[in-house]
């Protein structure tokens, strides 16, 4: 072979080509070249094609020779062994990816080295060994060897390159049409499963083993391969779904939700994808609650996998191509927006408020499903467009629920990426066309989320501009007022130059990645012209409705504030405006007009001219343009400074003047006084109505006026407290009017206050000290009313930011300037409690209303609990700011410091006797102490602390107050719960409680307990409540548990499971409990009701556990016979039984539970009714008793009839009249004897 090999290279070297084709058909085949199957002829063959290949590709050869070359080498193509093709394969790729294919004459030749190496049955080629099963699938297997086929080949999985899998999967899905498609699903994702978690343990050490991308496409490529495979085979759909939904831990991961998401796209399977998501996605939220709130829980099962992180890695993945996932993600973040945002309540009032913090399963699936669409939106180009249409239209269609959650979405994008949103302009601004028609809410919201956009944009802003105007001529109230709220709002952020910059200015209005500025888009002569512009607009609104004058006044401090050189105007619109209602004679009183605030329209009589709220706005504009001023802050030309010097002139005149008129004047002079009608059944009455709180309402902004002009001076305070007494005299009349039952005004108007206003003021009447200001302080001090009023109005602003979020007049909209003045006020509040004492304060006084410590106290309650769902994540700073003593190194310790407050002011009511005990005093206290200790961790010492001293409190404790116990008792339970199981707590609070009330067989003596002094024979009733509320929460855990359990089978054969032995002996401590209640003779109503549900509640799940023989002898000797005991006490108390399930159900779950003993009995040959003695059949019951009474009275019945009988017959003889007895009374009354159930 050696010898032939040599003469044919030697003839090809010589230049006779006609002496080399006539040897070489003097050859035969065998001489001329090696068969394929000897692996040196395959290797000679390969070095053929690698040395042609080149040669055809670089263009030195004819054309028609290089086509004779290809040609051949397809012919023998298909003779060449899988690792050659797949050698021949890989040079080409990679001579395509090194751009080595120069004219490409070589590219036919590719297509036919892929069709034939796609045909081979067996490939070895480099590291591993894929075995291709397309062969298998025509080979008879059983089922048995179906499945031991695939185990081995999931298990190689590991084995294999991650470029190898893709084309594995697919072969197995065809393999899957055999069978076993369940075993082939579950191998592919817990594969996958493990390789990001894997991914996930590199990216901690950072070093990867798998590049990501890498793992991302072949992910990508599997997904596609199964989502074909179940378009063309519905049964692998089916079998898929139902995989997933009998998983009971943990049945999703990243790889698993892109799946389901892809899957998504096949009409017939998205809507039960959609449902399965939504419903796995609350039931993780819902079980990480549960898990959270129970110690007892978190020891016996590990920690959730969190559902978000799970969806939220499938966003981040997606971006590696996946875009078959995309829409599935937008679809699933719309789903659980629309599904669990915010809902309509009755009157159109949110059911669940919009907070800082998601808390409910509903809030947190709704977040979820935002960040879920604001991520898409960040990572993916194509479905930009989608998800902003989509947004836009929710806004515009959902005008009958809230939207809040969508305008926060859309904030979060604009803030995001604003300069994509430009791309979208078109759509923004078709939104706009519909703002007259959208609620005013909607409106603002969507107003301030675009508004980074309006700087960058001059034809969105244009746009909006032209709306507005539009909508300021509306025939719609709320198209009007969405004008002036656009308006105000463009006003704020469109600047003018030389404008001081403010630091609420600064909030959130400019974008750092909007690459565009005011002053360098619009020169500012233009910007002035377009401020002057609008504020002309505005002024028209002066002659509208009161609705919408009040927007303007309420929205022209703000406006000050960030675009100060609009001083003179604004100013000078509110002075125009003020003339028109005031008096400039000194003589005339009142010095306001208020007949001019009022229309009348037929019989309705309604506000026109929001006369205090102008006044307040005046007042806060003239003192904050003042301030700045007389700081230098703002330089203006010497004519703006003339003329805006002359307004303020004239309205700090005006201002004095109506202070001297309205301490002058009585409340006749506004046709108020006692006898005045103040119905809202007659016109006259709602005339006097807002006669009264426009009078409150003015005398208020005086009251703040002056004040702050007072500059510590006596006289001025003495006017303050002179324009409190007005004010306090209409309040009384109005509270008066409403003692008597007259229908008045639904509900107290607000104050006009300043929140800012109110933090001084109490921050001088609390706490000022200064020598100098003593002597005028002390004339305010000296009015208890005044004192307790102050204290009042701070509890109806703090109140207000806790229900929305802010408070009116300035700075309420600013969430860190409201931050600081509910601290400020905090800080006073605490300092008069600790410091003053109500028992100090009350001595000797008897004060109507409440005690200004009362009144602290209240306030400090509702303060913390509006941090906590306001600025959760302030708390340290705002425990930090109360006092220098309690700040610590962590909030821990700085929540204990005013906790220990707290329990001494506790305690020194409880010490003090009953004389100096203030019920609700007490209640406020416990509250204050139930929201600070959850601020502490259940593991960390402070938290033991406290539970030790609630628990000492309650053991010790004997007021018999029935607010305070449950107070205390609720307390001790929500910080037990999280220690450890209070099923010992409950057993010891049943014998006391059984040992109050005694026992239902009034023969029997119960022994004298007392664990808790605070249960008494008063509370003991409240007490049975509560603890009957924690049996069933402890139910509802020991459900949730045998649910969590119910699909693992995963127990080692003859071991007990430990839930399961957790289980049992929780139910065993709480039936020792339910033994006491039983025997208890507790009062009908409630309480039996109650206790007769939770029976109920526990003899079907002891239903599920009659395999555990303790509990079924504990059940059978300390529950059942009682129950039937407690029953018949029950009935005999009851003067009315009630049309109620309760007992019916009770026996019929007791009857249950029976059955399943004797069925378990049978099959395990284990007599386990030996526990129990059976029930008497609950049909019906004779009262032997009963029945011997009833016949004795019919016997005697029956002789006064006989009696009766013979002298209706003398008579009847004599008038022919016919005889009639009674048979069915006397069977009706029998049948009263029996007793049914």
């Amino acid at each position: 072979m050696k010898v032939t090999v040599d003469k044919i290279i030697s003839l090809s070297e010589s230049d006779g080509v006609d002496e080399l084709q006539k040897h070489l058909t003097l050859l035969s085949d065998d001489q001329v070249c090696s068969p394929v199957s000897v692996s040196h002829g395959a290797n000679r063959r390969l070095l053929v094609y690698k040395h042609c290949i080149p040669l055809c590709e670089s263009g030195d050869l004819q054309t028609e020779v290089t086509s004779d070359i290809i040609g051949l080498l397809m012919l023998e193509t298909h003779s060449l062994p899988g690792h050659a093709l797949a050698a021949l394969a890989s040079l080409y790729v990679d001579a395509i990816k090194l751009g080595e294919m120069n004219s490409g004459r070589s590219l036919e030749l590719f297509p036919t080295i892929l069709t034939a190496l796609a045909a081979t049955e067996a490939l070895a080629y480099g590291k591993g060994r894929l075995n291709c099963i397309f062969c298998v699938r025509d080979v008879p297997l059983s089922a048995e060897e179906l499945q031991f086929l695939i185990e081995k080949i999931l298990r190689m999985f590991l084995k294999l390159d991650l470029q190898e899998i893709p084309p594995l999967v697919y072969q197995l899905l065809l393999l899957s049409a055999k069978g076993c498609k369940k075993l082939v699903l579950e191998g592919i994702i817990s594969y996958f499963k493990k390789q990001d978690q894997l991914q996930k343990e590199d990216e901690d050490v950072e070093v990867q083993t798998i590049p990501q991308d890498q793992l991302r496409h072949v992910e990508g490529t599997v997904i596609l391969h199964i989502v074909f495979a179940i378009r063309l085979d519905h049964e692998l759909g089916r079998e898929f779904l139902k995989n997933l939904k009998a998983a009971q831990s943990d049945p999703l991961c990243p790889f698993s939700i892109a799946l389901l998401l892809s899957v998504a796209r096949i009409q017939r399977y998205e809507e039960q994808v959609f449902e399965f998501l939504k419903g796995t996605i609350t039931k993780n939220f819902k079980d990480d609650q549960i898990q959270h709130s129970s110690k007892f829980l978190q020891e016996l099962l590990p920690q959730c996998n969190s559902i978000s992180n799970m969806i939220l890695d499938t966003v981040k993945n997606s971006v590696f191509g996946w875009d078959h996932v995309t829409q599935g993600l937008v679809q699933l973040g719309f789903i659980l927006m629309d599904s669990f945002g915010p809902k309509a309540g009755a009157f159109g009032k949110v059911t669940e408020g919009a907070s800082s913090t998601a808390k409910t399963p509903n809030q947190l699936a709704c977040r979820l499903g935002g960040q879920v669409l604001l991520e898409s939106f960040k990572m993916h180009e194509p479905i930009r467009g989608e998800i902003l249409e989509q947004v836009l239209n929710r806004l515009v269609t959902k005008t009958a629920s809230p939207v809040t959650h969508f305008i926060d979405l859309l904030s979060s994008i604009v803030m995001s990426a604003p300069m994509i949103l430009l791309e979208s302009s078109s759509k923004v601004i078709e939104t706009f066309d519909q703002l007259s028609y959208l609620p005013l809410s909607t409106v603002e919201g969507l107003l301030k989320a675009v508004q980074p956009l309006l700087k960058a944009s001059m034809s969105m802003k244009d746009a909006l501009i032209l709306v507005l105007r539009k909508a300021m001529f509306s025939s719609n109230l709320d198209g009007r007022k969405s004008a002036v709220a656009g308006f105000l709002l463009l006003l704020k952020n469109f600047r003018i130059l030389g404008s001081l910059a403010s630091s609420q200015a600064s909030q959130a209005i400019t974008s750092s990645q909007v690459q565009a500025d005011v002053h360098s888009r619009y020169n500012t002569a233009a910007n002035e012209a377009f401020c002057l512009e609008i504020l002309s607009s505005l002024r028209r609104c002066l002659n509208q409705q009161a609705d919408v004058r009040l927007m303007l006044y309420e929205g022209f401090h703000d406006v000050l504030r960030r675009n100060s050189q609009l001083a003179s105007s604004i100013m000078q619109t509110l002075l125009s405006q003020l003339k028109r209602y005031f008096e400039p004679e000194q003589d005339l009183l009142p010095p306001l007009k208020l007949e001019s605030c009022i229309s009348a329209h037929g019989d309705q009589v309604f506000i026109q001219e929001p006369l205090a709220h102008l006044l307040c706005c005046t007042v806060h504009c003239l003192l904050w343009n003042q301030n700045i001023r007389s700081g230098g802050n703002v330089s203006n030309d010497e004519d703006d400074e003339d003329e805006e010097g002359g307004v303020q002139s004239e309205l700090h005149t005006i201002l004095e003047s109506i202070t001297k008129c309205m301490i002058k004047s009585e409340l006749e002079d506004f046709e108020l006084d006692k006898c005045a009608e103040f119905s809202t059944s007659s016109s006259v009455g709602v005339k006097n109505s807002i006669y009264a709180v426009l009078v409150m309402g003015l005398n208020e902004v005086l009251m703040e006026y002056n004040f702050i002009t007072a500059n510590y001076s006596k006289n001025h305070f003495e006017d303050v407290l002179e324009l409190f007494k007005r004010y306090h005299k209409v309040s009384e009349i109005l509270k008066e009017r409403a003692g008597k039952g007259r229908p008045t005004s639904s509900k107290t108007s607000r104050s006009l206050l300043s929140l800012g206003f109110i933090s001084t003021l109490l921050t001088a009447l609390f706490r000022d000290s200064t020598q100098s200001r003593e002597e005028s302080l002390s004339v305010l001090r000296s009015s208890g009313d005044f004192l307790r009023y102050s204290v009042s109005v701070a509890l109806q602003k703090i109140q207000q930011l806790e229900e929305t979020g802010h408070t009116d007049g300035p700075e309420g909209q600013s969430p860190d300037k409201t931050f600081c003045h509910l601290c400020d006020i905090t800080s006073v509040l605490m300092w008069r409690y600790t410091n003053v004492p109500s028992t100090v304060e009350d001595a000797g006084k008897k004060v109507k209303g409440q005690s200004v410590s009362l009144l602290c106290l209240e306030g400090l309650l509702r303060v913390f609990t509006t941090i906590l769902q306001r600025f959760p994540t302030r708390m340290s700073n705002f425990l930090s700011s109360l006092e220098a003593e309690g700040e610590g190194s962590d909030l821990t310790e700085q929540t204990a410091f005013y906790i220990r407050q707290f329990q001494r002011a506790l305690m020194n009511q409880l010490s003090g006797g009953e004389e100096g005990f203030n019920s609700k005093e007490a209640q406020l206290l416990v509250s204050i102490l139930s929201i600070l200790s959850r601020q502490h961790n259940p593991s960390s010492q402070q938290f033991v602390q406290m539970i030790t001293w609630t628990v000492k409190i309650c053991k010790e404790t004997n007021f018999e107050d029935i607010s305070l116990t449950k107070g205390l008792l609720s307390l001790l339970f929500n910080l037990h719960v999280l220690y450890k199981s209070p099923v010992s707590l409950l057993w010891e609070m049943c014998q006391d409680i059984h040992s109050q009330l005694g026992d239902i067989d009034q023969d029997v003596e119960v022994e004298k307990q007392s664990h808790f002094a605070i249960i008494s024979m008063k509370t003991a009733a409240s007490t049975t409540l509560l603890v009957l509320s924690q049996v069933g929460k402890v139910l509802d855990e020991v459900d949730w548990l045998i649910a969590k359990k119910k699909g693992n089978t995963q127990q080692p054969l003859g071991q007990q499971d430990p839930i399961e032995k957790a289980v049992t002996i929780q139910l065993g401590t709480l039936l020792t409990a339910l033994h006491e209640l039983v025997q208890t003779a507790l009062p009908t109503g409630p309480c039996t009701d109650t206790l007769m549900r939770e029976l109920s509640r526990t003899y079907s799940i002891l239903t599920t556990l009659t395999k555990y023989v303790s509990l079924v002898k504990l059940s059978g000797s300390h529950l059942t016979p009682q129950c039937y005991c407690f029953i018949t006490y029950v009935q005999v108390c009851a003067k009315v039984l009630r049309e109620s399930k309760a007992i019916p159900n009770l026996i019929f779950n007791i009857e249950q539970y029976e059955k399943f003993l004797i069925l378990l009995s049978k099959k395990s040959k284990v007599n386990l009714m030996q526990y129990m003695k059976l029930s008497t059949s609950r049909d019906f019951r004779i009262n032997a008793a009963t029945l011997e009474a009833a016949l004795q009275e019919q016997e005697q019945q029956r002789d006064e009839s006989q009696q009766v009988k013979k002298k209706k017959k003398s008579a009847c003889l004599k008038k022919k009249l016919p005889l009639t007895n009674e048979p069915h009374a006397q069977q009706k009354h029998l049948h009263f004897c029996v007793i049914f159930f």
